[in-house]
């Protein structure tokens, strides 16, 4: 189910935000999407759930071309979202919000256990606001939501945005453990630490268009491509 972009590019107005941007996602790999802020990670994510409609490139999944496709079916292809801010329905309770989830593609029981399996403390929080919940615990149900998709790839921006480092701990084993049983993750975040425990591969963002990637092992044996492209040593 590999998850192939090509050449997009995406416009505010008369701003060009993507300018070429390509990218593919393979079963079972966490891809991250690196840069600066204003780089333009957001607005990839967004373009490949038609939340913004590109003005040019190509966007295929396992073959299927699904460039022109509505927003609304993007999900039903089995491609999840996480937004930065989680977007939650804050009024609704824990089980609600997983039940919109769960009707996206009409998933049974068994997608709700398995989305439950990765974050079992929302088990004692089905019928609480979500609202009312922690920071760490609203994007553990992001999550969790996303995940009620059954999604062969999941894209998740800034998931450790705000949070505490036993919840980051948290998130980044759940990636893990998705990598581990073939979802291929694309992930934007801040936070290099956060990262390189995941990452398969980096991808470097600027100007809306992927300048570099890399496998880990490489950024790992070599920091200063992280101060190259981010400003920053690690």
């Amino acid at each position: 189910m590999m998850l192939k972009i090509e050449n997009f590019d995406c416009f505010y107005g008369e701003s060009q935000a993507l300018r070429g941007f390509s990218i593919h996602v393979a079963p079972g790999q966490v891809v991250c999407l690196l840069g600066r802020n204003g780089a333009g990670k957001t607005t990839a994510l967004k373009s490949i759930m038609g939340i913004i409609r590109p003005a040019a490139g190509r966007m295929e999944l396992n073959g299927v071309d699904l460039t022109n496709v509505a927003p609304r079916f993007i999900p039903r292809h089995g491609i999840g979202y996480v937004p930065q801010g989680r977007r939650l329905f804050t009024e609704m309770t824990v089980r609600e919000n997983l039940k919109i989830g769960l009707m996206t593609r009409n998933s049974g029981p068994s997608a709700l256990e398995r989305a439950l399996s990765y974050f079992p403390v929302l088990r004692e929080r089905m019928d609480q606001r979500s609202g009312t919940l922690s920071g760490g615990e609203q994007t553990m149900l992001a999550i969790a939501r996303a995940l009620c998709i059954e999604p062969t790839i999941l894209m998740l921006d800034e998931p450790t945005e705000g949070l505490m480092p036993s919840m980051i701990a948290a998130i980044r084993d759940v990636v893990i453990r998705l990598r581990d049983e073939g979802v291929g993750v694309l992930l934007v975040e801040q936070r290099i630490d956060a990262v390189m425990p995941v990452a398969d591969r980096i991808a470097f963002m600027d100007h809306g268009a992927v300048k570099s990637e890399f496998e880990i092992d490489a950024v790992r044996a070599d920091t200063s491509i992280l101060k190259k492209y981010l400003g920053v040593g690690h």
